[in-house]
């Protein structure tokens, strides 16, 4: 008997074919380029988002409804130092309605800015919130 009698034939079939071995490689190949594209967005749209939002960052600690037509706010905005820009807050009703809305200007000297403001409104004005603050351009 010769080594070339002795070897085993697989039965055709059984084992998968070398087609469906081909696929599944592509399909993996198709699978890891998809999930590295999706990643790269993904890293793309945080960054950007949290590079806008650490240029400027504010927040309404308390507010006081003074009369039926305005509303004191303090105003606490942390940025860094050089970045100006605005604050927009508004004030709603007890029925929801916006009663008030305004942009207060941040100024571009120091690291954080803190003012107490008065914000006019049509009704009394039951909430002060900040709807955000932008950069300036």
């Amino acid at each position: 008997m010769t080594a070339d009698t002795t070897t085993a034939k697989l039965p055709e079939g059984r084992y998968g074919r070398s087609a469906d071995r081909e696929a599944d490689r592509r399909l993996k190949v198709v699978g890891a380029v998809c999930g590295v594209l999706g990643l790269g967005v993904v890293a793309w749209l945080g960054g950007s988002y949290l590079l806008r939002e650490t240029a400027i960052n504010g927040a309404v600690p308390t507010f006081q409804v003074v009369s039926d037509s305005e509303v004191q706010l303090h105003l606490s905005v942390r940025k860094g130092d050089g970045t100006a820009g605005s604050c927009t807050v508004r004030s709603q009703g007890s029925d929801g309605a916006v009663v008030g809305l305004a942009d207060f200007p941040v100024p571009a000297t120091g690291s954080s800015y803190d003012a107490v403001v008065s914000l006019r409104t049509t009704a009394r004005g039951t909430t002060a919130e900040l709807l955000g603050c932008t950069p300036a351009k």
